[in-house]
């Protein structure tokens, strides 16, 4: 199967003026600027075939939004090349735009003084919708995002859920192939993410709507994504299946053991204690050396146990192993 979003050698590279404290610094970096090239995205190379669910992220700064920018067209990459559905969008951006769909959590593409329903209306129009298809899609997405009751209400007065469900039905409404997500659930509370959690499933298996999701949110990445790219200081480096990156970057387990009473030794050649609170401790063991039953036996032989549960990595522990690395190059 072709891939939808082919991205090679990527580089996007800017140019820093440093700047010097005081007035007299301020006049010399006017006039004798120094300035130092920096790399935000630095030979990034992916494909995405239709119908993923990808979460691309990484910490503040390690190129996610300036990569998702040149995908878009936005901006233009100083080396490499991008191509989205075939067509490259910097050489073809209205080509390109038709099939995407965009929404940046922090930005809003509605119109500040018009109802909701007159920003999808304008929409249509720039957009050159047919109207069968605007009325069917639009009918489509109020019910899934529940928009009936703020249809008609100005876009300045929604709440921060409302206008995000409205933005992700306006990035929608001209059936894009892709749809770019940065931050889609950033200040939401726990009902209005359950619901663009859903819809997000929801396109994915009716339209097979491809979904590159860029967010601090490891919830959503957990709940929506089969594959993760991470990138820090502007490469990849880490890119697979959740599951594969968890194995791979997290051999540990944690088994949580409560006592019945206080022991002097606890103590274990299979694990490591790295926390205890009263009665409960944290034991910490490697998943290919011993198993979680295993482990259990060997504590019964000499601890009081009343109750017992073991703790499975998950993402955030994964994306944490990759931060410390990183970190340290």
């Amino acid at each position: 199967m072709d891939a939808v979003i082919e991205v090679k050698d990527l580089m996007k590279e800017y140019i820093i003026v440093k700047k010097e404290s005081g007035l007299r610094g301020s006049i010399k970096s006017l006039l004798f600027p120094k300035k130092t090239k920096f790399n935000g995205v630095n030979g990034i190379s992916f494909s995405i075939a239709p119908g993923e669910i990808v979460g691309y992220i990484g910490p503040n700064g390690a190129g996610k939004s300036t990569t998702i920018k040149m995908l878009t067209g936005i901006l233009h990459p100083t080396a490499g090349s991008i191509k989205v559905c075939g067509i490259s969008p910097q050489a073809d951006r209205k080509a390109v735009v038709r099939k995407l769909g965009v929404v940046f959590g922090q930005r809003t593409q509605l119109y500040w003084d018009l109802r909701l329903g007159e920003s999808f209306e304008l929409l249509r129009r720039i957009y050159q919708i047919d109207q069968a298809a605007y009325e069917e899609n639009l009918a489509i997405l109020t019910d899934v995002l529940k928009l009936q009751d703020f249809m008609n209400t100005p876009v300045r007065q929604l709440s921060l859920g409302q206008r995000m469900r409205g933005d992700i039905a306006a990035s929608m409404l001209h059936s894009p192939s892709v749809l770019f997500l940065d931050e889609p659930t950033i200040g939401l509370d726990a009902d209005a993410k359950h619901a663009i959690r859903n819809f997000i499933k929801e396109i994915n298996r009716t339209r097979n709507v491809t979904v590159i999701l860029t967010t601090h949110d490891l919830d959503d990445v957990e709940q929506l994504c089969s594959r993760i790219i991470v990138v820090n200081n502007g490469k990849i480096v880490e890119d697979g299946p959740i599951g594969s990156i968890i194995h791979k970057l997290t051999p540990h387990r944690m088994l949580v053991v409560e006592l019945q009473k206080p022991c002097q030794d606890l103590t274990t050649p299979h694990a490591t204690v790295v926390k205890q609170e009263g009665l409960k401790i944290w034991y910490q063991f490697e998943k290919e050396s011993i198993s979680a039953s295993e482990l259990i036996a060997a504590l019964s032989q000499k601890l009081p146990i009343q109750d017992i549960s073991v703790k499975e990595p998950n993402v955030e522990d994964a994306i944490r192993e990759v931060y410390k690395t990183t970190a340290t190059v």
